[in-house]
């Protein structure tokens, strides 16, 4: 929750570019999620819904591009740039994804 409240729409377009660039996502999808998701948070949400289901490396790669556009944000919210131990990335990602 606390990743959807404090990313900036400004990051979040980066990191977007980033992960269209890494063959995360597709421009399709990147189109997609800025398009027809109207608040912000919709967007940061659809988007790490969007990484979380191509798998672990992919979430990595997410985690390692935050890192890069906002180390501040990246190190409040305890992300590490580095390869977390097996399946701490993607429960980091849903974690702070989850709406409830």
């Amino acid at each position: 929750i606390e990743f959807v409240e404090r990313v900036s729409e400004e990051i979040l377009k980066r990191l977007l570019d980033d992960l269209l660039s890494d063959g995360v996502i597709t421009l399709s999808e990147t189109e997609g999620i800025l398009q027809k998701n109207q608040t912000r948070e919709d967007k940061v949400r659809t988007t790490i819904d969007a990484v979380m289901k191509k798998g672990k490396e992919a979430c990595r790669l997410m985690i390692k591009r935050l890192h890069h556009r906002d180390p501040t944000l990246s190190n409040q919210l305890g992300l590490s740039s580095l390869s977390p131990v097996k399946g701490e990335i993607h429960s980091s990602l849903k974690l702070q994804s989850d709406p409830r």
